[in-house]
């Protein structure tokens, strides 16, 4: 993107209007441009900093300051390099009050079925109508598993939208969390049981929960985010097998460190997935009864064994449902129809 960038600054730079001649618009207030409006990339890379002031001011906080001392990221498309590389750092540098973003993460388009969006040819997918189907939460995470830190373009296929949720989300890491809390609540009147002496597995546990924390911060500091949710996939699926090579439903006295740790790995799935699933994880966080709310959480709390014995978990309930073959069977079959209204 940087060589892209500065061939277009070699090849000698054209001057660019910033008014239009359209009926809708933020007028210019002067009289040489009446009827005229800011062209609409203008507008918006002045926008980025106002909403944010306001946001700030309104909680009384100094707004330029905070801009200006933050770590800024405009996350863009690859459509739109021009205004933001050019452009925006034009305007800021001749303002010369407000810093430049510290990093501009510029993505690929979105496709459907490795085809354009088109509403005229019915090719799409209508976000409210998604939701009316499935949780927030699967798209987010979704989306975030196939989107990485590049140019290319990202494909949404609902095959592999119904894989991902059913074998990843679901199979791994709600498995992982389900089997956890419905064990300590049936076997243990839902109290964390005190732990034993740890053994070498539960020591590699230990360590692994100690370590995660950073693993996943570091890639979503980074921007890659696809990345960090790969290492909470990864740090679940060892968790699952953790559980099933200890075997607690064998020895009752054994199992009490089992469900211990597991009960702790669950806090910290809780806070590794509030980034990607803001919603099932604050449930979570309810399930396993704990103060305040997900959303608050220091992010290093993720690799703390905070859960102690005799902690209160309130009743568990299924916290991911499946894709059934009928639900994706049904959206294929909407794709190229063209919806007309009266």
């Amino acid at each position: 993107m940087r060589n892209y960038v500065l061939s277009w600054i070699r090849e000698g730079l054209l001057d660019w209007d910033f008014t239009r001649d359209i009926n809708w618009g933020v007028p210019i207030p002067l009289k040489e441009a009446r009827g005229q409006v800011l062209y609409g990339w203008f507008d918006n890379h002045l926008g980025y900093i106002a909403t944010a002031q306001k946001y700030f001011e309104e909680k009384g906080i100094n707004g330029k300051k905070a801009w200006n001392t933050s770590k800024i990221y405009h996350y863009i498309g690859k459509d739109i390099v021009y205004h933001h590389y050019l452009f925006l750092p034009a305007m800021r540098l001749g303002n010369g009050e407000y810093k430049l973003p510290d990093f501009v993460p510029t993505r690929g388009m979105l496709l459907l079925e490795q085809q354009k969006f088109s509403k005229s040819r019915g090719w799409y997918i209508g976000l409210r109508d998604f939701l009316s189907k499935f949780p927030a939460d699967y798209l987010r995470y979704y989306l975030t598993s196939v989107t990485t830190y590049t140019q290319a373009d990202v494909n949404f296929d609902w095959a592999d939208f119904q894989k991902r949720i059913n074998n990843e989300l679901i199979a791994n890491i709600g498995n992982f969390i389900h089997r956890t809390l419905t064990f300590t609540w049936t076997k243990y009147q839902g109290k964390a049981p005190e732990h034993q002496e740890f053994n070498a597995l539960d020591n590699e546990l230990i360590e692994k929960i100690k370590r995660v924390a950073d693993d996943v911060g570091k890639e979503i500091e980074a921007n890659e985010l696809a990345k960090g949710l790969r290492k909470i996939v990864e740090f679940s699926a060892f968790c699952n097998q953790y559980f099933q090579k200890k075997q607690p439903w064998a020895d009752k006295e054994r199992a009490k460190t089992t469900l211990y740790l597991c009960v702790n790995a669950v806090r910290s799935l809780a806070i590794l997935l509030e980034p990607y699933t803001p919603f099932s994880s604050e449930k979570l966080w309810q399930q396993l009864n704990l103060d305040g709310s997900v959303h608050r959480q220091n992010w290093n709390a993720a690799s703390q064994l905070e859960i102690k014995q005799g902690h209160q978990i309130n009743q568990p309930s299924v916290l991911f449902e499946k894709v059934q073959d009928n639900d994706i069977e049904t959206e294929r079959q909407k794709l190229g129809k063209v919806v007309t209204s009266d």
